[in-house]
């Protein structure tokens, strides 16, 4: 077995002797010869990965293709920087948004609580609780459903909204208890009520 110069060495002695040959090689002639180099250049590069040259050739520093574990590890450190600046903003926005969405439920619901009123005369009992918006709880005035969907809608964090008649701040209250689930709280714990 020869040591990688010897191999680098015969290898280029072949390419050359094949194209000394009158005609300058099997029936291409000089450009043959000169992708035949090219070729046997490229393979030797990828022998020994270092710099490589033939007689008559200029000598190359080969770099492989890819990115080597530094670059990886910037693009990495980068990422991690973005998401740690992002991360917060987006999560505070989800909040805030949730709150939004159970006050726009809660609207909802006492609007559909008011054509309740006008139907019946008064508003649904609090055993009856809002189910009575979607189904008749034994009133002959009842013009249901009073929602679109004919179901009861969950607060944005999965938890039924809370009615109690007669309210303590108006006829009737309605209320979410926010993600905590505790009434009071701030920020996404804090409740979302009708009044």
């Amino acid at each position: 077995m020869m040591d990688t110069e010897a191999g680098r060495s015969v290898i280029c002695e072949v390419v050359i002797a094949s194209c000394a040959r009158p005609g300058g090689g099997p029936s291409g002639g000089k450009a043959w010869c000169t992708l035949l180099q090219k070729d046997v250049m490229k393979m030797v590069r990828n022998m020994n990965k270092k710099k490589v040259a033939c007689a008559g050739t200029e000598g190359e520093t080969v770099r492989e293709a890819g990115f080597t574990f530094l670059e990886i590890l910037v693009v990495i450190i980068i990422l991690g920087l973005l998401a740690a600046m992002v991360a917060p903003n987006v999560t505070r926005k989800l909040g805030g948004a949730k709150q939004k969405t159970a006050s726009a439920q809660i609207e909802m619901l006492m609007t559909s609580l008011e054509l309740y009123r006008l139907d019946v005369g008064r508003y649904p009992a609090e055993s009856d609780g809002l189910q009575a918006l979607v189904e008749n709880p034994g009133e002959d005035r009842w013009d249901g459903p009073y929602l679109k969907k004919e179901q009861i809608p969950l607060d944005p964090w999965g938890a039924p909204f809370v009615y109690v008649n007669p309210g303590e701040h108006g006829d009737v209250d309605l209320y979410s208890l926010g993600l905590d689930m505790q009434p009071g709280g701030e920020g996404e714990n804090a409740d979302v009520v009708s009044w």
